[in-house]
């Protein structure tokens, strides 16, 4: 199965004044992206408030990134629901559509505490789409699922025919390297922290990887990569510092769903606010966000 090279970015979903799905931008959004370095989009995921999509609403924008992504551009398509069955619903349609491959998180509600109930509810979902590539997404901050990642890959071995492997957005970078290495390198180790590219790199990781900052700022994030190819450790550093002080930038503005998605605005790209509960940004919060990044040339590096 290929193992992806390179980074693919978690979009955000736009929306109209009325809060309803806007599929208008899409053409221009995928544009930004490739243009910027990035090799696809995992739409529909934590970025997208995929889970405060109704069905419909995710299956039209899977058929719109589809019309949309320029050549050899992937779409990986998020599928993950708290209804199993709608889940299989949504990977039936990627496979349909011929999304490059799927993805699922663990649902927020029930929460997952086993090992084999977190097989089981992806080996459901990965059967909707048996020609596509599937991949966990790790995320338990978001829905508490906090189980070893190492142990996950050893009961799923097997067991799903299309399973690819992880998108793996946790904080403990010696577990991301060890399921890495797990079965000589078996399965694709997505990496999933933008602020953590550069040392993960340094252990073998971060070929590719998923991230919801190179939204806006993919340019430098995809030149930490390159930067360490061509030996230039320093380069490396600096721009692996400055995508943390732009993270450091969005965590005063409830992080990248809400202030990151507002940035790209600030960036030439509105794409309107976010559902409820999220509370939206207040025009005299993007005017201070304004002048943080101002402060640090974010809008002299930032994706154009």
């Amino acid at each position: 199965m290929e193992k992806i090279i390179g980074l693919i970015n978690a979009p955000f979903t736009p929306f109209d004044e009325n809060g309803d799905v806007n599929l208008k931008p899409i053409p221009e959004y995928a544009a930004l992206l490739q243009r910027n370095g990035l090799k696809g989009v995992f739409i529909n995921g934590s970025s997208g408030e995929g889970y405060m999509l109704t069905d419909e609403e995710r299956m039209q924008l899977a058929e719109a990134w589809m019309a949309a992504a320029p050549k050899d551009f992937k779409v990986i398509v998020h599928v993950g629901s708290c209804c199993v069955r709608s889940s299989k619903k949504l990977a039936e349609h990627a496979q349909k559509i011929g999304a490059w491959g799927i993805g699922a998180m663990a649902p927020p509600f029930p929460k997952i505490n086993r090992i084999e109930e977190l097989v089981k509810y992806c080996e459901e979902i990965a059967a909707g789409a048996p020609d596509l590539p599937f991949y966990y997404y790790h995320i338990p901050a978001f829905n508490g699922a906090f189980l070893s990642m190492v142990k996950f890959l050893e009961a799923v071995d097997g067991r799903i025919p299309n399973f690819a492997g992880i998108k793996y957005t946790f904080e403990s970078i010696y577990e991301y390297n060890q399921c890495r290495l797990y079965a000589g390198g078996k399965f694709d180790m997505l990496h999933g922290q933008d602020e953590t590219i550069l040392p993960s790199l340094a252990m073998g990781g971060a070929q590719g990887g998923i991230g919801g900052t190179t939204n806006y700022n993919g340019k430098v994030l995809t030149s930490i990569i390159e930067a360490w190819k061509d030996g230039d450790l320093e380069k490396a550093r600096e721009l692996q510092n400055f995508a943390q002080e732009v993270i450091n930038v969005i965590c005063h503005f409830r992080g990248n769903i809400v202030g990151g998605k507002r940035i790209m605005k600030l960036i030439g790209l509105d794409l309107g606010g976010n559902r409820t509960p999220f509370q939206n940004m207040t025009d005299e919060e993007e005017a201070t966000m304004r002048a943080e990044l101002e402060a640090i040339n974010f809008f002299e590096r930032c994706n154009k």
